[in-house]
């Protein structure tokens, strides 16, 4: 009987041990990745945050995306990680995860920031490939409307003069 309780008890202790070892191991990864800002146009500055565990806020670990090259984290102090990262020119319009690599370890987070796309500016500014007909009748009727409008115009000025 003294046994059977001796043994238990060694199971009990080694599953214990078992769950918590790979707990422990994960407890050094990051938790969070924040970017700020979080929504940014096409090369643009971004600073990104990584918080929990402190595997990242030692030396050689990274950070990278599809949408900036691979920059390395600099330690905060304790358990958080920073790295200012230029977002690049011809990156897509969208969501974007970024990878954390801490102590041989990859972590993924996803949806962390978004880009934005580019801007038209110029005359105008609404349309990168020029007036279509539509456009050009409506600013025909536009037009024409005006030059009527003032010629009535004109016409009931000119007409009360006279009288």
């Amino acid at each position: 009987m003294r046994t059977t309780r001796v043994l238990a008890a060694s199971a009990a202790a080694a599953a214990l041990v078992g769950v918590a070892a790979p707990t422990a191991a994960a407890w050094d990864q990051p938790s969070s990745v924040t970017a700020a800002p979080n929504v940014i146009a096409r090369g643009g500055p971004l600073v990104l945050t990584v918080k929990g565990g402190d595997a990242c806020a030692t030396a050689g670990s990274t950070i990278s995306s599809n949408a900036f090259p691979t920059t390395n984290l600099a330690s905060m102090g304790g358990t958080t990680a920073t790295a200012t990262v230029r977002v690049n020119s011809d990156a897509t319009p969208g969501s974007y995860s970024v990878t954390t690599h801490c102590e041989g370890e990859r972590k993924t987070f996803t949806g962390v920031f978004t880009v934005l796309g580019g801007v038209r500016g110029g005359l105008g500014g609404g349309s990168s490939t020029g007036a279509t007909t539509t456009d050009i009748a409506i600013g025909g009727g536009l037009v024409t409307a005006a030059v009527v409008g003032g010629g009535v115009f004109w016409m009931r000025r000119r007409s009360e003069n006279k009288a």
